[in-house]
């Protein structure tokens, strides 16, 4: 994925979701909880961050912040912003989405990655739902969905499903039909043991498409905590060069004032 190096992208929210083997009462329970957002304006959260045989490399934060309007629609500004060292080498990763307070949509979504030998990655999306298009700095299309999402603000709408042990099901929500689909699986339980301490947490798999690396597939694993905040205490890729990315998070959110964007 493009959220982090190269696998951290892909989302869940929406009513348009194709479940893939939940019975009839956990779809409507899925459904349900996609109404409520566990994370609001203000919330911050800072990760360790280790990359592959190198240990902790660098630091990580995934932050909510409050936006001006986009097209007159009033939006929560998503950031992911992201620096590690790998040897001689620096990886960063920046990037933004502006997710509709009004329903599962991105509207706008930016992206400025850089990693030892590989082209950097730069772009600036335009997401307009109603008319199903997306126009980007490198590329425009049409998109399957009346309720895009950009890698990051999928991040954040996982944290909206109730999940249970076993459930699965399939996504065709990125606004680059290219993109899609992505599987959802919920593994196991699991306590999990980070920085900010011991969590009770549901294991829960997303299996991406990725057309320009890892020959086309990707695998993301998140540990999310079994409580009404569903925070991603834990969560695991693999990137170029460096091998397994890991973020630990390394202490309980703390809750700042609301900025403008």
């Amino acid at each position: 994925m493009h959220f982090l190096p190269a696998s951290l992208r892909r989302s869940l929210l929406g009513a348009a979701l194709v479940l893939l083997t939940l019975p009839g009462p956990a779809r409507a329970q899925a459904a349900a909880a996609e109404a409520e957002r566990p994370f609001s304006e203000g919330e911050v959260l800072a990760y360790d961050v280790s990359l592959g045989k190198f240990g902790r490399s660098g630091t990580g934060w995934l932050r909510v912040e409050r936006a001006v309007p986009v097209r007159d629609e009033p939006v929560q500004l998503l950031r992911f912003d992201f620096a590690a060292r790998v040897g001689p080498f620096h990886v960063q990763h920046h990037s933004r989405s502006w997710l509709s307070t009004e329903r599962s949509a991105a509207l706008r979504y930016w992206i400025d990655e850089r990693a030892p030998f590989q082209k950097p990655v730069q772009d600036l999306v335009q997401l307009y739902p109603d008319a199903r298009r997306f126009e980007g700095q490198h590329a425009a299309g049409q998109s399957t969905t009346a309720e895009p999402l950009d890698e990051l603000s999928f991040l954040y709408v996982l944290r909206t499903l109730a999940l249970a042990p076993g459930a699965s099901l399939r996504l065709d929500r990125h606004f680059d039909p290219r993109r899609n689909p992505v599987a959802i699986r919920a593994l196991r339980r699991e306590a999990v043991r980070v920085p900010a301490g011991v969590f009770n947490t549901l294991l829960v798999e997303l299996e991406v498409k990725d057309p320009q690396r890892y020959g086309g597939r990707g695998v993301l694993r998140i540990h999310l905590t079994e409580d009404a905040r569903r925070l991603p205490v834990r969560i695991e890729s693999q990137v170029p060069i460096a091998g397994t990315l890991v973020l630990e998070l390394q202490r309980l959110p703390v809750v700042t004032p609301a900025v403008e964007s």
